[in-house]
């Protein structure tokens, strides 16, 4: 599989999504950031939006957001509980796998994701999680887990013009997250699990500043 000619295909496509503002339906808004959600055209599911402001700098933020195996956001993101770098395939792509904990009392059993990610840096400062779910041999289906699919999703760090101590955090998700879930779970678990991602990147942000 070409994973690089997957992952700068995502990252157009995700580029693409922060320019094209139709369609989009908010469904979620709290201090933190406002939740947009309009339908996927990737698979039969949603594409969910978050637009927030972070109380930090760029790379501070971008430090607490980044997948890494043992980075910072296993200690904030409830919604992770194991990065495992299965392949780097340059500088700036590598292939993960994300495991991830029962959800929704217990009716979302503990998931993994196996995805090829590129980090892009763009020359206005703004800084770029990109990914989407890929085969791998070294990661085959595992037992006690649900595979699911992220189709294009990611995250930008966007600079606030006249205020460095600001960050823009766009978010996008579109997940599969496979198994036989109702609706009606899958589409009250994302804005509720995107507003509680703010909220606690914003505490990880501050007690990074604070230390």
């Amino acid at each position: 599989m070409d994973y690089e000619r997957t992952a700068h295909a995502v990252a157009d496509r995700l580029l693409g999504y922060t320019k094209d503002g139709s369609g989009w339906k908010p469904c979620k808004k709290t201090n933190d950031v406002v939740v947009y959600w309009r339908p996927s055209t990737e698979f039969p599911g949603n594409l969910y939006k978050g637009d927030g402001l972070v109380r930090g700098a760029v790379r501070a933020v971008w430090e607490c957001l980044k997948p890494a195996p043992g980075g910072l956001r296993l200690q904030w993101d409830r919604n992770v509980d194991q990065f495992e770098l299965i392949q780097k395939v340059s500088e700036d792509i590598s292939v993960y796998r994300t495991v991830t904990p029962s959800a929704a009392m217990g009716i979302i059993s503990p998931r993994d994701f196996v995805d090829v990610v590129l980090v892009k840096q763009y020359e206005d400062g703004t800084i770029s999680s990109n990914a989407t779910h890929v085969t791998h041999p070294g990661c085959p289906p595992q037992l006690g887990y649900v595979r699911g699919f992220n189709h294009p999703c990611g995250c930008f760090c966007v600079p606030v013009s006249g205020d460095p101590d600001k960050t823009q955090v766009l978010s996008f998700f579109q997940t599969d997250l496979g198994g036989f879930l109702p609706r009606s779970v899958v589409d009250s678990f994302f804005p509720a699990s995107m507003a509680e991602f703010y909220s606690n990147l914003n505490k990880a942000v501050k007690s990074l500043k604070e230390h």
